[in-house]
């Protein structure tokens, strides 16, 4: 069975034809005739967790891209190994519990959970390996520009009595070393925790010791050295001086032999079916997930063989369980390298731009919504403007109630600053948070607290479906009436991630967009089953239905002799459905180009089933997260009768059956051709940031021809306002897409 495969981000991938990933103006190539495969079959599908892989294989890529500056390419490579990390505590943790309860249902493509994990397993290591590969070119890399690591084999002896003072005065009081015998049982080691293990010898009589030293995350892991004449910054890792001065901790041991192991336990929640008190129950999992069973340890390859026995006996991990690493353990460390004072080794900084349209009023967000519709793309414009929306309706006196979704906030969260601001001046604000949110449910549950504190309605929706939707709804009284401003998004509330993830945020106070906002909060809140939406859908009650109608629609589109067209951008699309409704579109006719960041579980370009599918991963600078989707409506693409929308869903199963989420139809026609003709059509133009996603599961970046200049979406939106936010100074033509190029 073809599976996605990762490759060697140091390799080039062989192909028979050259890759090109300008879907705009590149029309179809032909299709691939696969000998004995079978369209009808499960393999028409690729895994989720092999396709998940082959995506952080690709951020990997990036660390290898000599194109990159030096501390991004580092930056890529810490990414990479937190993606992988949280790979492992929730998905393969699942896929274990899976197994060891006996379960054998079949993925999507007819893996069973024990057959993944074997799959998983290969690749994960593969690409381990190549983290560590990196790595090693990384730090020479960094030595040449002036930042070197050193071993504590390398230390003068100046840096020798800096790190003794560093030592004594800093690190000593927080370590906590702990021998290991029959009055001392082996200790709790947490998720991500990073140990020390010692072998240690008695200098009286040479009696033996076993230690473990948990490396403190209190303590940077990096540790900084006085900087040489020249300038070069120096800096030593935290294990390395704690070995250095381990005599300080064992008066009278000497040190035999070391090693160090890092371990990954389940992070999944497990809730009770029923929960009087949701927060209450959180809590308690939470606390359950810090001591979840073992899923990865990784160890020093050079480890004592009775001390490594130990380890792995007390920790009850398997030999299958262990990866030997001879470098770096914790790659997601290295994001620390990242250092402030090396500017000129990162992407330039730029300003997101405050949206001209919002400056012609003087700041007054409600004013510029109320002239048109208006879309802000982020990072490019500033998401400042959300939060000040927030802000300006809680200092309102004519606002009268806010109503907010929270998925994933910031530990100082300004929207939540702003709500708790508006209920404490009286006015009715009601906030959705959603506890279910992986990894934010702690601080998630610190936020509900602050809010109802301040006198805000807190409602945690569905026990059994995350509320995923990004909604805003702010009712404020104009004159005789009630006018409803509303924010829909496809993107978290969290001012953090909007510097560094693309989404998109719409204002409105189109009527029938604020009824059906509050429909949905209505249904969240009181489950009250929306109906008669009019330009909203919302699952997991109608949004799949609306998507395969309108697949079926462009279907019906061909069959009438006019174009089928589609164009969808997502992080991922799994849900076998949605696929093989795609494929019954492509044996029509209509034309379909997809871009899809992360898991994909679409074969494209092959004969007799997907023909006339294209799907390409963008992966760079930014973050691609925004959802969007255009149907052709019988015109082609792009087309000005198209139907667009965008989205907080991916086209996943969780998505469209367990989540609350919406899809919004763009009505605007500066909007509409914003995200259709700016945005959509420079995704599908570009090609420095591109993979092509390949009919055998490969995907390879886009080939440039001796002498082509390379279409990059990432700098297009950096040089371009967006349309609809353009004010006074007008845009009677989307920019177009000729000058932002990777030279």
């Amino acid at each position: 069975m073809d599976a996605v495969s990762i490759t060697e981000p140091h390799e080039t991938a062989a192909t028979d034809m050259p890759v090109n990933a300008d879907f705009l103006n590149t029309p179809m190539g032909p299709a691939s005739e696969m000998e004995g495969f079978d369209p009808t079959s499960r393999n028409r599908f690729f895994n989720r967790e092999l396709s998940w892989l082959a995506f952080n294989g690709r951020v990997l890529e990036l660390a290898y891209n000599p194109r990159l500056p030096l501390l991004e390419r580092v930056r890529m490579l810490s990414i990479s190994g937190t993606n992988l990390d949280e790979f492992y505590t929730v998905r393969v943790a699942g896929l274990r519990e899976l197994v060891n309860k006996g379960i054998t249902r079949p993925a999507l493509d007819g893996m069973s959970p024990r057959e993944q994990l074997v799959q998983i397993d290969t690749q994960a290591r593969k690409l381990m390996k190549s983290q560590q590969h990196c790595w090693i070119g990384l730090r020479a890399d960094m030595e040449d520009a002036g930042i070197d690591i050193l071993g504590r084999e390398e230390l003068t002896e100046a840096d020798h009595t800096h790190l003794r003072a560093l030592f004594v005065e800093q690190i000593f009081p927080v370590l906590t070393p702990l021998a290991i015998d029959p009055a001392h049982p082996f200790p709790f080691i947490p998720n991500t925790g990073l140990t020390l293990g010692l072998q240690l010898r008695r200098l009286k009589d040479r009696r033996s010791l076993q230690s473990l030293l948990p490396i403190p995350s209190q303590v940077p892991r990096f540790l900084a050295l006085p900087d040489t004449s020249d300038g070069t910054q120096r800096l030593i890792m935290l294990e390395e001086v704690l070995l250095e001065f381990i005599d300080q901790l064992f008066p009278g041991y000497e040190l035999a032999g070391h090693c160090a192991f890092r371990l990954l336990r389940d992070s999944d929640l497990e809730l009770e079916d029923e929960a009087e008190d949701l927060v209450r129950e959180f809590e308690t999992a939470l606390k359950r997930r810090r001591r979840g069973e073992v899923i990865r340890l990784t160890i020093s390859c050079d480890a004592p063989a009775k001390l490594r026995a130990v380890i792995l006996r007390e920790l009850h991990v398997t030999e299958d369980e262990v990866i030997e690493v001879d470098d770096l353990l914790g790659v997601t460390d290295l994001g620390a390298l990242v250092l402030d004072s090396r500017k000129d080794l990162q992407w330039p900084e730029f300003i997101p731009r405050i949206p001209e349209r919002v400056q012609d009023f003087d700041g007054d967000i409600f004013a510029a919504i109320r002239q048109k519709d208006m879309v802000l793309h982020h990072p490019y414009e500033t998401f400042d403007t959300v939060v000040n929306f927030l802000r300006q309706a809680a200092r309102d006196p004519n606002v009268l109630a806010i109503k907010q979704t929270l998925y994933r906030t910031s530990k100082d969260s300004p929207i939540v600053t702003a709500l708790c601001q508006a209920a404490e001046e009286g006015k009715s604000v009601t906030a959705l948070i959603e506890l279910k949110a992986r990894f934010d449910e702690a601080a998630n549950i610190q936020q509900s607290r602050r809010l109802e504190r301040a006198g805000a309605h807190v409602v945690y929706g569905f026990l059994d479906l995350k509320t995923h939707a990004k909604m805003s709804l702010v009712v404020r009284r104009e004159g005789d009436k009630l006018v409803s401003y509303t924010h829909t998004g496809t993107g978290n509330y969290h001012p953090i991630t909007a510097k560094i993830y693309t989404d998109l945020s719409m204002f409105s106070c189109n009527k029938s967009l604020g009824r059906d906002v509050a429909k949905v909060f209505n249904y969240i809140s009181g489950y009250v089953q929306p109906n008669d939406l009019e330009t909203l859908t919302v699952s997991p009650l109608y949004l799949k239905k609306q998507l395969l109608e309108s697949i079926q629609g462009e279907i019906d589109a061909v069959q009438q002799g006019q174009t089928g067209s589609i164009w969808a951008k997502m992080n991922s699309l799994i849900d076998g459905d949605v696929i093989d409704a795609l494929y019954a579109a492509s044996g029509a006719g209509v034309k379909i180009d997809l871009v899809i960041r992360g898991i994909c579980g679409l074969r494209p370009g092959i004969q007799g089933l997907s023909e006339n599918i294209r799907v390409k991963s963008i992966v760079g600078r930014f973050l691609e997260h925004s959802r969007i989707v255009c149907f052709g409506n019988g015109h082609g693409l792009p087309s000005r009768k198209a139907r667009v929308y965008i989205s907080s869903a991916d086209w996943m199963g969780r998505n469209l059956k367990r989540r609350v989420e919406t899809l919004v139809e763009i009505t605007n026609k500066t909007v509409h051709a914003q995200i259709m003709s700016q945005i959509m059509a420079a995704n599908m133009a570009d090609q420095a940031n591109s993979w092509v996603l390949q009919p055998d599961g490969r995907y390879i970046r886009h080939q440039a021809q001796e002498g082509e200049r390379q279409f990059n979406c990432h700098r297009f939106f950096l040089e371009n306002p967006s349309l609809s936010g353009r004010g006074s100074v007008g845009a009677k033509d989307v920019p177009q897409l000729t000058h932002s190029y990777d030279d």
